[in-house]
This record gives structure tokens, C-alpha cells and sequence, in this order.
């Protein structure tokens, strides 16, 4: 779109999620939180590795399998080195693998705070249409609506309004995708004079920078 103005925003969950285990300690049920740290056991060529977790009331441990009895030779270099370095930037990616934690815990809460940094991709003069790119590396709660209404400073029904009136399009693998929460390759587009929103308005919600 030659007439758009393009964007990416970086959406970081500020909290990874927290499964419930039940807790020697408290004696019941309570929330675990990473303690970023791994644990390797090895057994001649075979290996065991955890991810620690702490109870968030009274630092009762908790180890999360992340593999069993695994060959060495069968394990990527690339994550033999992270867990051996305890890489805290894989370690952080493993925090928010969802899938794994629900097939060992069946309450993992989850966090909608996030941390959000916007990029100008395409500059262009006397733009007609904002075009969002969004890019999620770790999972959110968070939905689409909420995080559109909270940066573009609009409220969700007038969202909704733009979207009905077609203002506002949403490119995703969902066809409701503004009601569903944000991933990667989401894109927003939306019409720079939608309502009484005009490019003096659009620019520092969607830049973060004033024309």
C-alpha cells in the first residue's frame, strides 16, 4: 500500500505464566513461578533437564520436566548450550510454552500487563491509511480490541463503529480476529480520516511519535 503509513508493534508480556502445583509447603494448590533456572542431570549419554520453579508464597521448589532420559546426541546444540549456559533468553521462551504447562497443571494463570514498543517500517508523506503490524514473540492474553482501543486512546465501542463501517480491516487467520487475542501477522489497517480521526490524531497513537 503505497498510501499507508507502516508500523510494527512489539508486543511483550511483562509476567510469564504461572501454573498451579500442588505445594508440599503451603499444603494445597498455589501458583509456581520460574525461578529462570535449569536443572541437568546426566546418566552416561543420557540426559534429564528441568526448569526450577518456586511456589509464590513459601519458594517450595517445583521442577518442570523439559525432557527425560534424552540422548545427547539426540538434543539440538543449539538448546544443549542454552541449558548448559542456563540461557536466560531461552529460558524466558520457555516460561511462556502454554502447551506445556497445561499438560502439567490444569490452572495456569495467565497475565494481561505488557510492555509495547513501536517501529515506523514505511514513512510516508500525506498518508491516507495506518497499517499495524504486530509481532508477539511469546503468548499474551491480551485481546486485539483491548490493545487497539488502549493505544489508538479510543473506547471499544468506538472501535467496534469503525470496524463495522469498515475503517477499520483486520488481516488475520480468524475471521474474528479483533475479539481474539493478538499473535504475529496480525495486521490493522486503518483509514487515516475514520471519523473525526485524522493524521494529526493517528500518528502519535499508532508511532508513538508527534507529527
Amino acid at each position: 500500500m503505497c498510501d499507508a503509513l507502516q508500523v510494527r508493534w512489539t508486543i511483550t508480556p511483562k509476567t510469564a505464566p504461572r501454573p498451579w502445583i500442588a505445594c508440599s509447603g503451603c499444603g494445597g494448590p498455589k501458583a509456581f513461578q520460574s525461578s529462570n533456572k535449569i536443572r541437568l542431570n546426566a546418566n552416561g549419554r543420557k540426559l534429564d533437564a528441568w526448569l526450577i520453579y518456586k511456589c509464590s508464597d513459601c519458594d517450595k521448589t517445583w521442577n518442570r520436566p523439559l525432557f527425560e532420559r534424552r540422548n545427547v546426541r539426540d538434543i539440538d546444540p543449539a538448546i544443549l548450550e542454552a541449558l548448559q549456559s542456563n540461557d536466560l533468553d531461552w529460558i524466558r521462551a520457555e516460561t511462556f510454552n502454554l502447551e506445556a504447562l497445561r499438560r502439567k497443571s490444569q490452572r495456569v494463570d495467565e497475565f494481561a500487563e505488557f510492555d509495547i514498543a513501536k517501529h515506523v517500517t514505511r514513512q510516508v508523506s500525506n498518508w491516507t491509511r495506518v497499517e499495524i503490524n504486530l509481532l508477539v514473540p511469546f503468548p499474551t492474553s491480551t485481546r486485539l480490541d483491548r490493545l487497539l482501543a488502549s493505544e489508538l486512546m479510543i473506547s471499544r465501542t468506538q472501535l467496534q463503529t469503525l470496524h463495522d463501517k469498515a475503517m477499520l480491516v483486520i488481516k488475520s487467520d480468524r475471521a474474528d480476529g479483533l475479539r481474539r487475542r493478538v499473535k504475529t501477522g496480525t495486521v490493522a489497517i486503518l483509514d487515516g480520516a475514520a471519523e473525526i480521526y485524522h493524521e494529526l490524531a493517528w500518528t502519535p497513537r499508532a508511532t508513538a511519535v508527534t507529527p
